[in-house]
């Protein structure tokens, strides 16, 4: 249902202050008022807001904001009513005086915007004020909080279905800047927006940052990295070229890094959650105005943040997923400048990473998996072995602006250099080294299976009569560094696993086991067999290669890949269930390349188990059958 006032758009922008529209915000616009809702997902800083504050300036009544950015709420509110636009927000961290007062003046129609944190929506004095209002326009600010599959859920946001559902003939607009297809699935349903709503994707595509992934083993080497880019970035301390964000994984390790980098001659300061407020506001002001060269933060800091010239964001650790990385290391570069992202992992990463997922409070064995996959998904990224702009746009479903190599990244950089590998040899040596997790399955890890396969003596194997076997030495012409990074690309590859708890075992997966017996293809980028060189990327010449065949779907599996998300909806809203509850984009992805005609294959395919295999593999099956052959009838035909 389109919004139903004339509202002429060039005249809101210029009222706005802007001489033209970004890439995307045109179309943006012009699809919400004709359709009345939009799921908009454009990066941090491609210019979202505008995509509603536009129309809230000419539009009859009193547009709502929900979002749980204070800092945000506020900036915005100031700048608006710069331009002579009423605007003014609601949060918990306003006097209570001062909160009444603005209450009021909403009642009264006074305002045009109203932001306000999602918390407000269990006040019941709040709701009963939004039933007397006008509401043309409804705009769901980091629309991905709502999703339990996402990786910032904030239960508050479950109330908005109730809100929306009062406003019944208002527009909706949610907005985000990460959401993969599962996630815009579940905006969808847990908003009670209709399945055919437009979804706008767009401005993932960064071109001007030059993405480097390196593994360290220990402190030294750690700092080696981090130095060297700040150098390349930055220049030297004094020089005025900018910013840096070094993002570290606690908080104990931002006041070492910041008391570090000062040793070295640059300004920094540590910014955490631990700090008092005073202290933080300080170092944030601080980076704002140019009076230190690098921040040393955990994740607390970054929102809001919208300074151009960050030159380099570095990740001493790996976050939780591609999600969280693209939102900091997109902090960098804004100005449309080279800027460099750095993240740094390390052997340890994995099982730290399963631990500090398990370990947290409340969490069901569902999340925790979905959590573990969505950090798979960010190490597949880093072990990937295609350019890195390419995977992530990909990722992010904006295949319109994917760039066939961006030229500059590490990856394009060594496939510039690089021959590419016989897959057979690929395959037979993958077989190797899976079978050796076949024989320490569940009872030894990672460090065991490499003795194993490079047949080094352990009084664990040789105990086990493990050393006994032909699979002992089977890849012993190869060196322990690189069969563990070997093992761990099988770990992102859903072929390897570890078993939960403090001790992680290794386990074979069933996709492993087919991969192992033949049965399946080896598709991965075996490890470099030699590192060496600079930290840093050049500017070599731009590659030409093509993208690997898991980090891509060709057009007909991308066409299927659709229809099963359409009846992964369907199935979800039937179920009163969020859509990775029946599936994860990565089944989906799987079983479009695998395209399963029986339940055997289909049980193959990576998150299909018997339960789900039972309630929904008929379905499933039907729609591959019918991409197959068009003629076959559909689910419930």
């Amino acid at each position: 249902m389109a919004i139903q006032q004339a509202i002429d758009i060039d005249s809101g922008l210029e009222r706005l202050g802007y001489s033209s529209f970004r890439p995307g915000q045109r179309e943006a616009i012009d699809t919400l008022l004709a359709k009345g809702r939009l799921l908009l997902v454009a990066p941090t800083g491609g210019g979202k807001s505008l995509a509603y504050q536009l129309p809230a300036a000419l539009l009859q009544g009193t547009t709502l904001v929900i979002s749980p950015l204070i800092s945000l709420m506020h900036d915005q509110v100031s700048a608006l009513e710069g331009r002579g636009i009423a605007a003014t927000f609601l949060a918990a961290t306003l006097p209570p005086d001062e909160l009444r007062a603005r209450m009021r003046r909403i009642a009264e129609g006074a305002y045009q915007l109203v932001y306000l944190a999602p918390e407000r929506l269990a006040f019941p004095g709040f709701r009963e004020i939004v039933r007397g209002l006008s509401v043309p326009l409804v705009a769901v600010d980091e629309a991905h909080c709502i999703s339990q599959w996402g990786h910032d859920f904030r239960p508050d946001y479950l109330q908005i279905h109730e809100l929306l559902a009062e406003l019944s003939s208002a527009g909706v607009l949610a907005c985000t800047a990460t959401a993969t297809p599962v996630v815009r699935d579940e905006i969808l349903s847990r908003l009670g927006l209709p399945d055919d709503t437009p979804q706008l994707i767009h401005g993932f595509a960064r071109p001007n940052l030059r993405l480097h992934v390196a593994e360290t083993s220990g402190r030294q080497g750690r700092e080696a990295h981090v130095d060297a880019l700040l150098r390349e970035a930055l220049g030297a301390p004094g020089a005025a070229r900018g910013v840096a964000i070094v993002y570290c994984p606690t908080r104990a390790s931002t006041e070492r890094e910041a008391e570090r980098l000062g040793s070295c001659g640059w300004r920094a300061a540590p910014y955490h959650a631990g700090l008092d407020r005073e202290d933080r506001r300080r170092a944030h002001d601080a980076f704002m105005a140019g009076d230190l060269d690098v921040v040393a933060a955990t994740v607390a800091f970054g929102m809001g943040i919208d300074r151009p010239d960050v030159r380099a964001v570095v990740h001493l650790a790996p976050p939780g997923s591609i999600e969280e990385y693209y939102q900091e290391v997109g902090r960098a570069g804004r100005d449309g400048a080279p800027a460099w992202g750095l993240m740094l992992t390390s052997p340890g990463d994995m099982p730290q990473r399963r631990r500090l997922i398990e370990s947290t409070e409340g969490i069901t064995p569902e999340i925790v998996e979905h959590k573990w996959n969505l950090f798979l998904e960010l190490m597949r990224w880093a072990e990937g072995g295609s350019c890195r702009h390419d995977a992530i746009l990909r990722y992010f479903g904006d295949e319109a602006e994917t760039l066939a190599g961006c030229g500059h990244c590490d990856a394009c950089v060594a496939l510039s250099g690089e021959e590419g590998q016989d897959p057979e040899a690929v395959t037979l040596l993958v077989r190797k080294a899976l079978s050796g997790v076949a024989r320490v399955h569940r009872r030894f890890g990672l460090g065991v299976a490499v003795k194993l396969l490079r047949g080094q003596d352990d009084p664990r194997l040789a105990r086990s009569g493990l050393s006994q076997l032909k699979t002992f030495g089977v890849l012993k012409e190869h060196d322990d560094d690189w069969l563990t990074k070997l093992l761990r690309r099988c770990v992102t590859a859903g072929w390897v696993d570890f078993t939960p708890g403090d001790r992680p075992m290794l386990v074979l997966t069933p996709a492993g086991r087919l991969v192992m017996q033949g049965e399946r293809p080896a598709r991965l980028v075996l490890p470099p067999r030699r590192i060496g060189g600079s930290s840093l990327p050049a500017s070599p010449r731009r590659p030409t290669h093509q993208p690997d065949a898991e980090e891509t779907l060709d057009d007909d599996a991308q066409a299927l890949f659709e229809s099963l998300r359409k009846f992964r909806l369907e199935q979800a809203r039937a179920a009163g269930v969020p859509p990775y509850v029946v599936a994860s984009d990565r089944t989906l992805r799987a079983m479009a390349v695998a395209r399963p005609r029986g339940m055997p294959e289909l049980l193959a395919v990576h998150g299909i188990g018997p339960a789900k295999a039972e309630q929904y593999g008929a379905g499933f099956l039907a729609i591959v059958a019918r991409a197959l052959d068009p003629s076959t009838p559909g689910p419930g035909v």
